[in-house]
């Protein structure tokens, strides 16, 4: 599956640069397929990069986020026209 459309895959955006980048280092580690883009007008970040990846690698994600203490604003996913939260980092329940 290609990760170019924005209404595709599942878009994860943070608070800072440093987050984002550090991100996409420990994903591309990994050899997770990811593309960094600007982050959507319909997220509200406090950083201007987002990192889009396939919705596969969801759980993934989430271990490294936990494991690696990534601090992120949350995980979204393309649904009825919009960007909807599926996850903010914390613990489920």
């Amino acid at each position: 599956m290609s990760i170019d459309s924005n209404e595709c895959g599942i878009v994860m955006s943070f608070d800072s640069t440093q987050q984002a980048l550090r991100a996409e280092m420990l994903m591309e580690y990994m050899d997770m397929e990811i593309d960094t883009f600007p982050t959507p007008k319909e997220i509200t970040a406090g950083c201007a990069l987002s990192i889009r990846f396939d919705a596969e690698l969801l759980e993934q994600v989430k271990q490294l986020v936990r494991t690696e203490h990534v601090v992120i604003r949350g995980l979204f996913e393309w649904a009825e026209g919009t960007y909807q939260c599926i996850w903010n980092g914390g613990e489920e329940s």
